[in-house]
């Protein structure tokens, strides 16, 4: 949902160059009214800093988190009371993020700081159960990263309006369908077939690994039009954290496909 609440922020209809975002005309700043300059404008290297910052904010949490996980004699473990308080804070500060973009630059950070802890004892848990496995999913994330920047930036994959309508409009539907599958698992029901390791739930994972994937290109296609538009230095933060949350996205889903994978 990263990529739908940044298009929120650009604003306009997508594919015209003219359309005013937070800063129209490319120049007023967050909250200047229409005619003001004031020459502090988003660069793509801004975006990439604090795109940095995230991850190292995102891999020192995770080392707490790496941490926080309890293991028996037998090797099974178990996670941290405090992982699904945590997740749904970390939806919380995205949600209020995207109705405020201003303050991407203080909940950019509280957000890898928490989804870091959340990723720290998670990928612990899966370590645990299956040897290697994070250093696997860590190397798989990072070559599906680098392919969607390449097929983007070379213009194999070009995003267009339905493209996006289409990558956004199914990341909600799932969204929805995961909220549903944690609100049934409190009372000890659960999805069939979806979450086992069959032929079915392994089909449904490597779906949804490619939709995140897809994600990240439409990030990358927003954080362009963004700096193109000269949106106000402040959402340099707001882009950083959309990345960020595709990139957790990415990374927990393929880590829950090798699982399913090392299962058969």
């Amino acid at each position: 949902m990263a990529n739908a609440v940044l298009e929120r922020a650009v604003g306009g209809a997508p594919d015209d160059p003219q359309r005013p975002g937070w800063a129209a005309g490319g120049t007023a700043g967050v909250g200047a009214p229409p005619g003001v300059v004031t020459g502090d404008t988003m660069s793509m290297g801004g975006v990439v800093s604090a795109t940095a910052v995230l991850f190292v904010l995102l891999l020192g949490a995770g080392v707490f988190g790496w941490s926080q996980v309890d293991t028996a004699a037998d090797g099974t473990s178990r996670a941290p009371l405090w992982i699904l308080p945590a997740v749904l804070g970390g939806f919380v500060v995205v949600l209020v993020a995207s109705f405020k973009p201003a303050l991407a630059r203080v909940l950019a950070p509280v957000y890898a700081l928490v989804q870091g802890a959340v990723l720290g004892a998670i990928s612990r848990v899966f370590e645990n159960e299956w040897d290697g496995i994070v250093v696997q999913a860590v190397m798989a994330t990072a070559v599906v990263f680098g392919t969607m920047l390449f097929l983007y930036g070379t213009r194999i994959i070009k995003v267009t309006e339905r493209m996006r309508r289409v990558v956004i409009g199914a990341t909600a539907a799932l969204a929805i369908f995961y909220l549903l599958s944690i609100l049934l698992s409190l009372f000890g029901a659960e999805m069939p077939l979806v979450w086992d390791a069959g032929p079915f739930g392994i089909l449904f994972s490597v779906a949804v690994v490619g939709l995140a994937a897809f994600n990240l290109v439409v990030d990358f296609d927003l954080v362009e039009r963004g700096v193109a538009q000269g949106l106000p230095r402040a959402s340099e933060w707001f882009c950083a954290l959309a990345l960020m949350v595709s990139i957790v996205w990415l990374y927990l889903e393929i880590l829950r496909l090798l699982a399913k994978l090392r299962q058969n």
